[in-house]
């Protein structure tokens, strides 16, 4: 079963960036983006790539970041 680690901080999208770790996003309670990794981010937008030309540009104010970790 996998974690849902929720990501709030530069700190906490630097470290998840750095591993490559797979992420959720959610908007509204709905995953819009799934098993996608950090690219970029700044303080408005997180960029997450989930396969080969394949970005998406989410407002971080409008939705909630978790990283997957297995146990």
């Amino acid at each position: 079963m996998a974690l849902n680690i929720r990501l709030l901080t530069d700190q906490d999208f630097e470290e998840a960036m750095q591993r490559q770790a797979r992420m959720r996003v959610f908007k509204n309670d709905h995953i819009i983006d799934s098993n996608g990794i950090i690219v970029r981010y700044d303080s408005q937008t997180i960029v997450i790539q989930s396969g080969v030309g394949d970005l998406a540009y989410h407002s971080r104010e409008d939705c909630e970041f978790f990283e997957l970790r297995k146990r």
